[in-house]
């Protein structure tokens, strides 16, 4: 059951697609003190779900703020990450799933000032309250995912082994990875390109320096089944004579400040302007302009910088150089250093030049900062719709780094910049089912970690991870080592296995995604999702049911060799190395601890339930869907 309940005159952020009557009266389970809504938790209480966020799957014990915040460091005491999902499930006495559907600023307070009270409650009066009730968490969850839309479906290509990095600049660099994973035997369907490619990180422009002909160079790497997959940013650079800019211009179609004026900001190209997502001509427009790069053979995309991410604003940079003046010859001591540092780092992203530029929209001309969290979502919408039109429904790889509730219908997520970290290969699975819950299935890291440099033992951990989730991508940072797997030499045989391992597994996978979307399902379940009266299952934060018949925990600690794992019900574990199956196990309900060597992936078997795995395969083209062995 879902009720609807309504608070001033919300923007119609198109989250929800079933719309359905709103309600009067009293909303269950909530009491409201001065636009603060509130409910009691006892001790057993788990809150599941708000998404892209740090810390655990149960979202007990600490502050979020829904946001959409360019965040490079992902550690345990930020409140916001690229995208805002507001909603969530309390699993206690009271069980019921919440979903705060408001385009600003909303905070939760999951118990964090007082452990046993949530509180939430937005910077605006103008949002809508849904909530959910039913049986078990799984239905809540299916019922929420019903309201909001089915999930976006990529082509079966986007599935497969994907090899990112900052810094592949030229048509060299591509080919110096495909070389790289083919000399190695490596299978590879994907080769990601970040800022490099472009013209002076111009959209939609292509340096011809670097890339002499680059139609030429998508069309040789289609040949070796190795699709080019380019970033698009949101901000467009301010340059008379580049045609994006004097179109844009010309029609109106930038973000504007209070007096009319282009919203000047600053990103990668130095001074840009904001393609205004939220003006459906604007969107259209900018969406048609991924032509330019498909014509050229490219078939998908990743949307990136689009919170949006500000380095600046053009007038509160002047502010800023006027502040520091007065402190060139000044003696600077203890507070006059904070007050200069916080002066320059709080010119990025900051919240009044979010407050300074508007949108139009069908509703009106509106501050940005009361819609913020739809930015990207639009941006990838607009992206999505024009796709759609050029190469068809499902023949197109999108994802996004920035999104809110209603864009898991047009595209993907990446789980934004990781580290090389050991935490993050926990965070990441944490984070696979909360993104599910609010619709987001095709989803994956930046597997060795985007920032930092990563080491072969943490890459072999995070693969054996990695090989379950829907988006599979090597990525790093600018300036970190190289971790393409062919350069870790006395590692590259068991790297090799584990990556030829999911295309093994793909045919499961595969069903498993479809199940998930067609079904309103989850992909990755945290096992008290499926064991709900088992209260080991509840409280475990480590282990994942990927699908409906296998039990995954991954190892995620340095130097360990194995773990204990807690099996909800009888199981068999099967141990694979080299790609095949080399022990099978009944092993009984309850805790028990497994060795896990560096070059082996161990998964576990629902009793009753059978795995069905396909040959060795070299990319997803060459995986035989039809051809399969059954583990039971």
């Amino acid at each position: 059951m879902i009720k609807r309940f309504t608070f001033g005159k919300p923007f119609d952020t198109e989250a929800v697609i079933n719309r359905i009557e709103p309600s009067t009266g009293k909303i269950p389970h909530l009491e409201e003190k001065n636009g603060t809504f509130e409910f009691l938790m006892d001790d057993s209480t788990i809150i599941y779900g708000l998404g892209e966020n740090v810390r655990g799957i149960n979202k007990r014990g600490h502050i979020y703020s829904s946001y959409c915040t360019d965040e490079f460091e992902h550690s345990e005491e930020k409140n916001s990450l690229y995208g805002a999902h507001n909603f969530f499930v309390a699993d206690g006495p009271q069980k019921f799933g919440l979903f705060f559907d408001c385009p600003g600023k909303v905070t939760f307070d999951c118990g964090a000032t007082d452990y046993e009270k949530f509180t939430f409650h937005s910077e605006s009066p103008d949002f809508e309250i849904y909530i959910i009730e039913g049986d078990s968490v799984a239905e809540i969850v299916k019922e929420f995912r019903a309201l909001i839309g089915q999930s976006y479906i990529p082509p079966k290509w986007a599935f497969g082994i994907g090899q990112s990095r900052w810094g592949y600049g030229s048509e060299a660099d591509l080919l110096k990875v495909q070389d790289g994973y083919r000399k190695d035997r490596l299978p590879l369907d994907m080769i990601y390109l970040d800022i490099d490619y472009m013209d002076n990180f111009k959209d939609f422009t292509v340096n011809r320096d670097s890339y002499r002909d680059f139609k030429e160079c998508i069309t040789k790497l289609k040949k070796d089944k190795i699709r080019v997959i380019p970033i698009i940013d949101a901000g467009v650079k301010v340059e008379e004579g580049y045609d994006i800019y004097d179109e844009g211009i010309k029609k109106g179609y930038f973000c504007k400040d209070k007096d009319g004026k282009e919203f000047i900001v600053g990103v990668w190209p130095g001074k840009s302007v904001l393609p205004d997502f939220l003006n459906k001509d604007a969107r259209k427009w900018f969406g048609d302009k991924y032509k330019i790069l498909t014509d050229m053979g490219i078939e998908g995309f990743w949307n990136d910088m689009n919170e949006p991410a500000l380095f600046y604003s053009e007038k509160h940079k002047m502010e800023v150089f006027d502040q520091l003046k007065e402190y060139r010859d000044a003696n600077v001591g203890l507070y006059a250093n904070f007050a200069m540092k916080d002066a320059v780092n709080f010119m990025a992203n900051n919240v009044e030049d979010y407050k300074s530029f508007y949108h139009e929209t069908d509703s009106g001309r509106i501050c940005h900062h009361t819609v913020h969290n739809l930015y990207g979502y639009n941006m990838t919408r607009s992206a999505s719709e024009s796709l759609e039109g050029i190469l068809g429904k499902e023949k197109y790889l999108l994802f996004s780094r920035a999104s809110y509730i209603g864009m898991h219908r047009y595209s993907g997520i990446w789980m934004g910049d990781n580290k090389s970290w050991w935490s993050h290969i926990l965070l990441n699975l944490k984070m696979l089912p909360s993104l599910n819950m609010c619709g987001f299935i095709y989803t994956g890291a930046d597997l060795g970690g985007f920032g930092a440099s990563t080491t072969a033992d943490l890459l072999l951990r995070w693969y054996a991870l990695g090989i379950f989730l829907p988006l599979f991508r090597n990525h790093a940072c600018l300036g970190s080592r190289d971790q393409e797997p062919y350069q870790f030499a006395k590692h590259i045989d068991s790297l090799r296995s584990i990556m030829k391992l999911r295309y093994r597994l793909m045919p499961y996978l595969y069903e498993s995604y479809m199940n998930a979307v067609k079904n309103n399902e989850m992909y990755g379940s945290p096992l008290g999702f499926v064991w709900p009266e088992d209260e080991d299952a509840r409280r475990c934060e480590d282990q994942l049911l990927i699908g409906k018949s296998i039990m995954i925990a991954p190892i995620y600690e340095q130097n360990a060799t194995g773990r204990h794992v807690y099996l909800p019900e009888d199981m068999k574990l099967v141990r694979f190395k080299d790609t095949k199956v080399i022990e099978q196990e009944e092993l009984p309900k309850g805790h028990t601890y497994i060795h896990v060597p560096l070059d082996e992936v161990v998964i576990f078997i629902r009793k009753g339930h059978e795995l069905a795995l396909a040959e060795e395969a070299d990319s997803i083209e060459d995986v035989e869907w039809d051809k399969l062995t059954v583990v039971n």
